[in-house]
């Protein structure tokens, strides 16, 4: 947007506030009126029908089965079901739940987490871009996507922040940064939601999963929490608020524990934090089968669970069915109070009236509007830019990249010819017979290209691994020629080639849920490929497909070359394509950081100090003794095809007063031969407080299109709202002091300049 139309957007949100109040007002008062008419018509059986929410559909994404679904719904004893998705299967469903007395709508959920049909990057992929309208685009563009195919409900965004990758679950999130993860868990929002969540074209996002599961002891899944309460709301909680003050109309306790005592069953988490203190009128559901697996933890029966888990403030309760097997009985025994029930059952019945089921329970969904909306020409090409932003190039020796298309390339590698991997984990109902893999797409491209191709290894050769994988869809199957015979055939191409590229990482099912590693490092089959190609003397570039951060120190001395793809989505052939041989200019910065062993972990850019830093020349320092503190590659990082000189730091002033700002300006000239975009970021540090701080903090950046031999003029303004942080007290301030500021194209290659905030 332009100065001049940012500057009628403005006036115009001023004249409209007003009005816009009134409306909710008026809005608030006629669903109140309208649930509670309705309530009033409700047996308690019916009101408990409304928190069931089982599986039935297309996929399965838990330890259980949901079982005689539509005899329930014609009792009214389901309020939503997931994992259903088509216009026709949506509408089957629906007209079951309308033959009912009340004839109320069913909720339809499904996890829609990176694209519906057209599957974009993984979340830790997309956030990669630092684009923050794109990454808004994409979920618009699943949203209408979805709505179409008969859903209404996303379980989406994950917002989880993370520093250990060896938890699968990174893949669905933004990363390691506390300030970055909220800007994009805002931006997911609303492209779920858009501006009415009664359009046809809006689906509810649902915010996951609260709370704090990013933070899991081990990085093992499912694992435990213990955390203060100054590092939750300092560093673990902002994303999830930042989604809710966004508008999220749904939240998802989470299956971890919390210092003790399970999300599921967690009053002070889901209702003294989440209602109370943040004000969340919206609705609540559990993870799959969270209330039932309460037992497991420890804290009661089944009967107890139910109890728990509604009191402490979960409104639905997915699969399990223990609300609907276990409620009626507690009221009727006075063990329950019925207050809690209606409670939960308003706050459905007030989501579906938001989404507009009450007055069109199908929403406009049709076999014409899917054809129109589902994988149209706009969200592949969507999903293509996506794919090119996303992708992060780590290493580039000598100017090994870009491609040129008339070199003998020799392409290498299980995920060449790849397509099933490219749409990653968590890809629900995308088809990957209709992802293009990369040998394909460059073959049409570049035909009569001196190209070739060679297998050069499994995937994997852990036999005992690929059995864990292959019962969900890895689909990995053993050459029949021996790993040696593989090697050979790809050395043989690559010493008639001037380069090997090696396309290797991870299969889609080593990430993502029930998917933690101990070793995130390559599998050793691939390795003994890659140290065979590298012999041949010819410059090796490696082509990364995966789910997380990996270590690749050995990678990093012996690769001439080395892009980060993650999984791409659906057209990830034709932007690798795009990217490699140059069309497309690298932009992608990471969002979490590369270890170098897994010895570090967890790792994150904004650590703290200790009473002794790091010092190489002092024994008595907080370092490893067999290996250096930093990750191999920071957070913020990344290369492209030129080259970027940043100028000195200038501020306006050298103090903050209260409720004052200050704004840095910096130059930055392409140095290369490239047009190319650079993600300039800007960092913080509180010199002392009352409480220690990180050693920095992003707190903004900005991304700038840079023409070759170009210097732009880039100006940052912060203020005191950025200098906050939870005191001794735990109340969110900020107080006078010394800091710094800090500007540079990553977290670990800064300048720094003094100010002070009185």
């Amino acid at each position: 947007m332009n100065k001049k139309l940012s500057y009628l957007a403005g006036i115009m949100a001023v004249i409209l506030i007003p009005a816009i109040g009134f409306a909710q007002n008026t809005g608030q008062a006629k669903m109140d009126q309208f649930v509670s008419a309705l309530m009033k018509k409700m047996t308690l059986e019916e009101k408990i029908g409304q928190l069931n929410l089982p599986s039935v559909g297309f996929d399965v994404t838990g330890p259980i089965l949901s079982k005689d679904v539509d005899a329930k719904i014609k009792k009214g004893l389901v309020g939503g079901v997931f994992n259903t998705y088509t216009p026709s299967a949506a509408r089957k469903l629906q007209a079951l739940a309308l033959t009912t007395r009340l004839k109320i709508p069913l909720l339809f959920g499904y996890d829609v987490i990176h694209g519906h049909r057209t599957i974009f990057p993984i979340p830790l992929g997309l956030s990669s871009s630092w684009d923050l309208a794109l990454i808004q685009s994409t979920a618009r563009a699943a949203a209408e996507e979805a709505s179409a195919d008969g859903i209404n409900w996303v379980f989406s965004p994950m917002v989880d922040l993370t520093r250990d990758p060896r938890w699968g679950r990174v893949a669905e999130g933004a990363g390691e940064d506390t300030w970055y993860g909220s800007k994009v868990a805002a931006a997911m929002v609303h492209g779920y939601q858009g501006n009415n969540l009664a359009a046809n074209n809006a689906v509810m996002a649902c915010v996951k999963h609260f709370a704090l599961y990013g933070a899991v002891e081990a990085g093992r899944d499912y694992n435990v929490v213990d955390m203060s309460e100054r590092k939750m709301r300092q560093d673990y909680l902002p994303p999830y608020k930042a989604a809710i003050d966004a508008g999220a109309g749904s939240v998802m306790s989470s299956f971890n524990e919390i210092n003790g005592v399970p999300a599921a069953a967690n009053q002070w988490l889901l209702t003294d934090l989440l209602r109370k203190q943040w004000g969340f009128t919206g609705m609540v559901a559990t993870d799959y089968t969270a209330i039932m697996e309460l037992t497991n933890h420890g804290i009661g029966d089944s009967t107890e669970a139910a109890h728990l888990a509604l009191v402490a403030g979960n409104d639905m309760d997915m699969v399990s069915e223990l609300y609907l097997n276990k409620l009626p009985k507690l009221v009727k025994t006075g063990k329950l109070n019925i207050s809690y029930i209606d409670q939960a059952c308003r706050r459905v019945l007030e989501a579906k009236y938001k989404l507009g089921l009450f007055a069109d329970p199908y929403r406009g969904i049709s076999e014409e509007r899917a054809q129109a909306e589902i994988m149209n020409p706009q969200k592949l090409e969507l999903a293509q830019r996506a794919a090119e932003e996303s992708m992060v190039l780590l290493k580039n020796k000598n100017g090994t990249l870009p491609l040129k298309s008339n070199a003998k390339i020799a392409f290498v590698g299980p995920l060449v010819k790849d397509q099933r991997n490219l749409i990653g984990n968590w890809s629900g109902a995308g088809d990957w017979k209709k992802a293009t893999s990369f040998w394909d797409v460059v073959n049409a491209q570049y035909p009569g290209a001196h190209f070739t191709y060679a297998k050069g290894c499994n995937l994997l050769d852990d036999t005992a691994l690929i059995n864990k994988l292959n019962p969900h869809d890895a689909q990995i199957v053993l050459d029949s020629k021996s790993a040696e015979e593989l090697i050979e055939e790809a050395v043989k191409e690559a010493k008639n080639a001037d380069v090997a590229v090696a396309f290797l990482g991870e299969s889609f099912t080593m990430s993502g849920e029930a998917a933690s590693r101990s070793d995130i490092g390559l599998p050793a089959n691939q390795k003994r490929l890659l140290a065979a190609l590298k012999k041949t003397g010819k410059p090796v570039v490696l082509v990364l497909m995966n789910g997380r951060p990996l270590t690749l120190s050995w990678e990093d001395t012996r690769m001439d070359a080395i892009v980060e793809s993650w999984f791409g989505g659906t057209r990830s052939g034709e932007a690798l394509v795009n990217t490699l041989f140059g069309r497309s200019n690298f932009s992608g910065r990471l969002t979490m950081s590369f270890p170098r062993s897994v010895g570090q972990i967890p790792i994150y850019y904004n650590e703290k100090s200790t009473g002794r830093p790091f010092d190489a020349n002092q024994k008595y320092s907080s370092k490893y003794l067999d290996i250096a503190n930093t990750p191999l590659y920071p957070f913020g990082y990344g290369l492209s095809y030129t080259t970027f000189k940043y100028g000195p730091i200038t501020l306006d002033k050298k103090t903050i007063r209260t409720k004052g700002n200050i704004t840095a300006t910096i130059n930055v000239t392409n140095t290369g031969q490239r047009d190319a975009i650079e993600t300039v970021q800007l960092y913080i540090r509180d010199i002392i407080g009352t409480v220690t701080r990180p050693m920095k903090e992003l707190k903004g950046f900005k991304q700038i299109a840079i023409k070759a031999g170009n210097t732009q003029t880039v100006s940052f303004t912060i203020s005191t709202d950025d200098l906050k942080f939870y005191n001794l007290q735990n109340k969110y301030t900020y107080e006078p002091g010394d800091f710094e500021l800090m500007i540079g194209p990553n977290s670990q290659d800064l300048q720094k300049i003094p100010f002070k905030v009185e």
